[in-house]
């Protein structure tokens, strides 16, 4: 499939499970993929697992500075041309503790990366999107923004930050063209979900990986490529009459 042939797409928080996947298929599908990381080191494993190619690049910056990801946005511009598509995709899971337990510094943690590293992404990928007529932002909220669950506050208030941050830009955005929509993965088995599990059952994280299934109409985790599947939707001219929406992909977690 060649549905994204001639764009361009920047992926943010590049080299975890679901922004590697989906860069892996963006380029299958056609597309120019600029990733975004902090790591420099965890870039290159990346690069080195997609295979070099004329339409893959990178650029190291942290979600939360703005000097950077105003480069990275450049330094796509220069390269590519343009910019189509923003997978803003840089998040962390943070520590689960009760809301009386937590440090100022760590609830500030998870809101800088998971908030503001989203804001930061789309404000500087507006103006090339402008300037050529139209372009997708997707941007990576959780079911975590549509429900709320004990001991996740942090993580909890920023991915509903993320969900009104989405709704405020489609409005703002759909005359340009530039259409904005988040997902909402469920339980993905990749590192953030294992990182959860220990947190909640640090003796025994399988017996909360029982747990999750059972709330989960599906009785299955979802993948790293499921997720892919849906942003590259998103991303591509099928959905061109979606905008301000929320695309939840969680088997089932939140129909109950």
């Amino acid at each position: 499939m060649t549905r994204l042939k001639g764009k361009t797409a920047i992926i943010t928080g590049a080299t975890g499970g679901i922004g590697e996947a989906t860069a892996k298929l963006f380029l299958e599908q056609g597309a120019n993929v600029m990733l975004v990381g902090r790591s420099l080191d965890k870039l290159q494993g990346s690069l080195e697992r997609l295979g070099a190619s004329a339409s893959l690049s990178h650029c190291v910056a942290d979600a939360v500075d703005e000097t950077a990801t105003a480069a990275a946005v450049a330094a796509t511009v220069k390269l590519f041309g343009g910019i189509d598509i923003l997978f803003a995709n840089a998040g962390l899971e943070g520590i689960m503790s009760p809301i009386e337990s937590i440090r100022m510094e760590d609830f500030e943690t998870v809101l800088r990366t998971n908030v503001l590293g989203v804001w930061l992404a789309m404000k500087h990928c507006v103006e090339p999107m402008k300037k050529q007529g139209g372009g997708s932002i997707i941007a990576t909220a959780s079911v975590a923004g549509m429900v709320g669950f004990g001991n996740g506050a942090p993580y909890i208030a920023s991915k509903h930050a993320v969900i009104g941050l989405m709704k405020t830009a489609a409005l703002e955005l759909a005359p340009a063209g530039i259409r904005v929509n988040a997902i909402a993965p469920g339980p993905i088995d990749n590192r953030m979900i294992r990182s959860i599990e220990t947190q909640f059952v640090p003796e025994d994280p399988d017996a909360m990986r029982a747990v999750m299934f059972s709330k989960i109409a599906m009785g299955r985790y979802g993948t790293n490529e499921e997720v892919a599947d849906l942003v590259s939707f998103l991303a591509s001219n099928q959905s061109s009459y979606c905008t301000g929406g929320i695309f939840a992909i969680d088997g089932g977690y939140t129909t109950a």
